[in-house]
């Protein structure tokens, strides 16, 4: 078989996998678990199935990605081969989703979750390594040869989306299996990968503290820096809410009598999806955006398009208000590309070649790691206090608007306090470079 087209299977099911469960373990949590598992708290006499426990459930990611993939990156650097240990991983997380659906008590599920993080977390990175290790060995050029494989990631997730929703196990079980099948599948084939051996023993030997990335912490010695780090780890707590909470938003329509018949409702998953699409569109727009007006400002973009991803869905309903919840999964594309790709660029321009891979290590912990788990776990309580009734039902408006108005704050102080003056010069030879996203 062809060796990109190898590459490609191995980047749809790695996203394949994700987009399984990760938009839909909502609808599971809040719409089935309560009624197959009625358990009730015996102090509070409330459901144990609560928006705070969602909210911890839902920071595994960010609490795994703050560990994880550096860990196994100094395995694979030092003792095991990368697709080696890259099947392993899947072959384990496979396991662990299989058993997922056993669970009857929400802590106990808690650190099930985790540990399938850790074990998906880091073929993120791994996958990459994998990837251009095998395109490098083979003469191709990284640059012009990997990004179109990788968008089949991309498909691979808006795919999983609509074999859930269409398969109608949206609020089910089955959304674990589907996910464990095919990490069972990626795990094996990945030992048909090309090999990726450690390559440390073959270089200069670095210190604990290099591969760990830790290095990097010195950028926080410059101002500006910091303060792009603070607002990568304050943005970062949206960038996921509505992965969290969009899915099961859409089903709780269904309890609305004029709304059950409809579309949206019954495939909430393939509403999402768009959000998806939008991205790979978004991505062809960002080279000029960056030309045009700067990272700054399309950071600042990036921003603006939180406020209106959050409005719009406060507004949006799935009858006559179905456009305003279409157009918030098309605005994610600018909300979650413009951000996560100019931010990366920022980190490229602005940091020292010694300690670029690191830098862009910290970039992501501040992000996906202490931002997602902040967020997580604060709109969870946030949620539960203020925006839940006495029955349990969600005020949907009054939550979107307080993620919307938490945005709008951010942006408006981003503005004002991150100073970066736009320099064509600085960016005129990355804008080619591949820019690609992470659902």
């Amino acid at each position: 078989m062809n060796i990109k087209l190898r590459l490609i299977v191995m980047n749809f099911f790695q996203f394949f996998i994700w987009g399984s469960w990760l938009l839909t373990i909502g609808a599971y949590w809040f719409q089935t678990l309560p009624t197959v598992y009625p358990a009730i708290d015996p102090v509070t006499h409330a459901s144990v199935w609560t928006n705070s426990a969602f909210g911890a459930l839902f920071s595994t990611m960010g609490i795994a990605s703050l560990f994880a993939p550096s860990l196994l990156g100094i395995i694979a650097d030092r003792w095991i081969n990368a697709e080696k240990l890259y099947g392993i991983c899947h072959i384990l997380g496979a396991a662990v989703l299989f058993a997922l659906p056993m669970v009857k008590d929400p802590t106990v599920m808690f650190w099930v979750l985790l540990l399938n993080m850790i074990f998906y977390m880091p073929t993120l990175s791994l996958s990459i390594t994998v990837a251009y290790t095998a395109l490098k060995n083979r003469g191709a050029n990284v640059v012009i040869d990997y990004p179109p494989i990788r968008v089949f990631g991309t498909i691979g997730f808006i795919v999983a989306l609509w074999t859930v929703s269409l398969l109608g196990i949206e609020t089910s079980a089955g959304q674990f299996y589907v996910a464990s099948a095919a990490s069972l599948f990626l795990g094996l084939y990945a030992f048909t990968l090309p090999k990726c051996p450690p390559l440390l023993s073959l270089k200069q030997n670095k210190s604990l503290m290099d591969a760990l990335g830790l290095t990097s912490f010195s950028l926080f010695k410059d101002r500006k820096m910091a303060v792009f780090f603070i607002f990568c780890l304050l943005l970062g707590a949206a960038l996921q809410l509505t992965n969290a909470y969009g899915d099961t938003f859409l089903h709780d329509f269904g309890k609305v009598e004029k709304y059950q018949h409809l579309t949206a409702v019954k495939y909430p998953a393939i509403i999402m999806s768009i959000s998806q699409i939008s991205e790979t569109l978004f991505i062809l727009a960002i080279p000029f955006f960056l030309r045009k007006f700067g990272i700054k400002y399309v950071m600042f973009f990036s921003m603006v398009a939180w406020v209106l991803r959050f409005g719009l869905f406060a507004y949006g309903n799935p009858g006559d208000g179905l456009w305003m919840i279409i157009l918030s999964c098309i605005v994610y594309g600018m909300a979650f590309d413009f951000f996560n790709i100019s931010g990366s660029l920022f980190v490229e321009t602005q940091s020292d070649p010694a300690i670029r891979a690191s830098a862009q290590g910290l970039f992501m912990m501040m992000t996906n790691g202490f931002g997602a788990v902040i967020g997580s776990s604060v709109s969870g309580l946030v949620i539960q206090k203020y925006f839940t009734y006495a029955d349990g039902e969600k005020d949907w408006f009054g939550i979107w608007m307080a993620f919307a108005g938490y945005a709008l704050v951010i942006a408006t102080l981003f503005l004002f306090v991150f100073k970066h003056k736009h320099d064509p010069d600085t960016i005129k030879n990355i804008h080619e470079e591949p820019l690609l996203a992470t659902e």
